[in-house]
Order: C-alpha cells, then sequence, then structure tokens
C-alpha cells in the first residue's frame, strides 16, 4: 500500500471531514456576500459597486474551492484535509479517528508541528 494510499474505512473517515471543511468554506463564502450586501443595503455602495463585489467575491472564492476540491479521489484525501487543517478550516481535534500514522501524515503536510 502506497504511504498516502488509505484503507476502505479510513477514506470513509476521509470524506466526512473533508464535507465538514468544504460546508465550513461555503459558510465563509456566503458570510462574505453577506457583508458586501450589508453595506449595500446600508447605502454604502452603490448598485454597480455592490454588484461588482459580489461578483468578484463569488468568482474569487469559487475558484478556491474548485482548486481545493475538484480534484477529490481517494489518492488526494490526505492532501485535501492537510490543506483544511493549514487554513483552520478543520481543527486537529476532528482528525481523531484516523489512527497515529495518518494524522503525522496529514501534518506532515499540512507544514503543522505534529505536537499541536
Amino acid at each position: 500500500m502506497n504511504a498516502l494510499e488509505l484503507t476502505k474505512s479510513q477514506k470513509k473517515i476521509a470524506r466526512r471531514i473533508i464535507e465538514t471543511g468544504l460546508q465550513r468554506e461555503y459558510e465563509v463564502g456566503v458570510r462574505k456576500l453577506d457583508r458586501i450586501i450589508s453595506r449595500w443595503k446600508s447605502e454604502d455602495l452603490n448598485n454597480r459597486d455592490a454588484y461588482m463585489e459580489l461578483y468578484e467575491s463569488l468568482t474569487s472564492h469559487d475558484k478556491h474551492i474548485a482548486r481545493r476540491y475538484n480534484r477529490m479521489t481517494g489518492s488526494w484525501y490526505l492532501h485535501i484535509i492537510a490543506a483544511q487543517l493549514a487554513d483552520k478550516v478543520i481543527t486537529v481535534e476532528e482528525l481523531s479517528d484516523f489512527p497515529e500514522d495518518i494524522r503525522q501524515k496529514i501534518y506532515l503536510l499540512s507544514g503543522m508541528d505534529n505536537n499541536q
């Protein structure tokens, strides 16, 4: 088995963690849009500027989501989880269902100190 390959049960854990992180990333994007709309409603932004900010924010966030999650196959699961961890989208505690060796691989890929 390759050093980054997961068993079937580990892939199930990985998919659950990735989905949790993805939902949080969607929330971040929606909150950014909400802040722009709030500024527009309070007349701090005119219609054109609000539209352009909404478009740019959504496009930028969508590109981020696509870069991270579009190649979501089993061989990329640990890389995706490591990126989520590095961006603080998920927590170390959420990795507790993985065995220690898998957690260590994720820490290494994320650039985190394994004592965190």
